[in-house]
């Protein structure tokens, strides 16, 4: 079930508050549309006010609102949003088509996305006017602040945002500049989101990395010494740094679920032969079109999915001999399709983005 919210919370507040503290604002309400998207009970028409007093929270039924209505409201002093996730992977969009810079900065879009203290997310997506042709230009600020080049999960959550700032239905394509590149996400019949995702970069100065090149100028299962461990890896970039591994020198079939990740992240991600740091991808082969993968992403942490990863992943595998070119790759949140075509060296990803709630934050 997802839930539309609108939510009052105060981005530069010094003040570290808990859900009791709620009773103490006074002004704020909390807005929530519950809306079904599973299942054969759909409760579009449910609408709840839940308000703040002084000791107690009251439920009260409030007229329909509807997403256009929330989308045009243009209080100054505010930032209207809506947050999505594909498969988990969870991104604050906002409506920027009227500027070129992002309306919030890095280091606000680091409070909002503290999911103790702001409003949660791995990041922040912004919908800017498109240059060089393009419909739109899509920019990334990651949970840290730091601004990667493209997010996988975040372009088809973004495809969706752009369709319902349009009011656009059914099948739709859009041309997106970002910082790896053109884009070209396509909304399917069922709504999940189709992506092209361009060729990947293989050459090891361009992902970049510091590892000497093995294989016609790439890096396709070299060794990695992380911590006194000789992992071997392969690295590719999607516009952004990926450092693929299926498991250590010598080792097992790698079991990603047994894996501390917390603890291996950052030492991949901030080793020494990645000079813009890496995000890296731990997977296991089930079948040569069936792939598990788990991820930590440079600037956010482990997540519950990452799209251009997924995509490094399958050409990985296929550098290594151990998949082909098109897989179902399972990540933590769910379940991605991958295709790396041969005939066009073009990399596709296919799957959902759904959106979790509607919100206004004061800056």
């Amino acid at each position: 079930m997802a839930i539309a919210a609108a939510i009052s919370l105060p981005l530069t507040s010094p003040a570290r508050r808990s859900l009791a503290s709620f009773t103490s604002l006074r002004p704020s309400s909390l807005i929530l549309k519950l809306n079904s998207v599973r299942g054969s009970v759909a409760l579009r028409t449910a609408c709840l006010r839940v308000s703040a007093a002084s000791s107690s929270m009251s439920v009260e039924a409030v007229e329909k609102a509807s997403p256009a209505s929330f989308l045009d409201r243009r209080e100054t002093g505010f930032l209207h949003f809506i947050k999505y996730h594909g498969l988990g992977n969870d991104f604050i969009l906002v409506d920027n088509r009227d500027s070129s810079e992002p309306k919030v900065t890095p280091e606000q879009a680091a409070k909002l996305c503290d999911r103790n203290f702001g409003i949660g997310a791995d990041g922040v997506i912004f919908a800017l006017p498109g240059i060089n042709g393009t419909d739109y230009t899509m920019r990334i600020y990651n949970s840290d602040g730091s601004e990667p080049e493209m997010c996988g999960n975040g372009v088809r959550c973004f495809a969706r945002f752009i369709a319902e700032l349009e009011n656009l239905h059914g099948k739709q394509r859009f041309t997106v500049h970002t910082g790896a590149g053109l884009i070209v996400p396509e909304i399917q019949d069922d709504g999940k989101v189709k992506v092209d995702m361009g060729e990947p970069i293989l050459k090891a100065t361009d992902v970049p990395t510091g590892l000497p090149a093995n294989k016609n100028q790439s890096v396709v299962k070299s060794d990695l010494d992380v911590d006194g461990v000789t992992w071997n890896v392969t690295c590719v970039s999607m516009g952004n740094p990926h450092c693929v591994t299926f498991g250590t020198k010598g080792g097992q079939n790698l079991q990603v679920d047994e894996l501390n990740l917390a603890e291996i992240g950052p030492k991949f991600e901030n080793h020494v032969v990645f000079p813009a740091r890496t995000n890296t991808e731990f997977v296991q082969v089930f079948t040569p079109s069936h792939l598990k993968m788990r991820v930590w992403e440079r600037g956010a942490g482990a997540t519950l999915a990452c799209g251009t990863g997924a995509c490094a992943v399958v050409v990985a595998a296929v550098l290594e001999g151990r998949a082909e070119r098109n897989c179902t790759v399972d990540l933590p949140g769910g379940p991605l399709q991958i295709e790396w075509r041969e005939e066009d060296n073009h990399i596709y990803m296919t799957g959902p983005a759904e959106v979790v709630f509607y919100g206004s934050v004061p800056l």
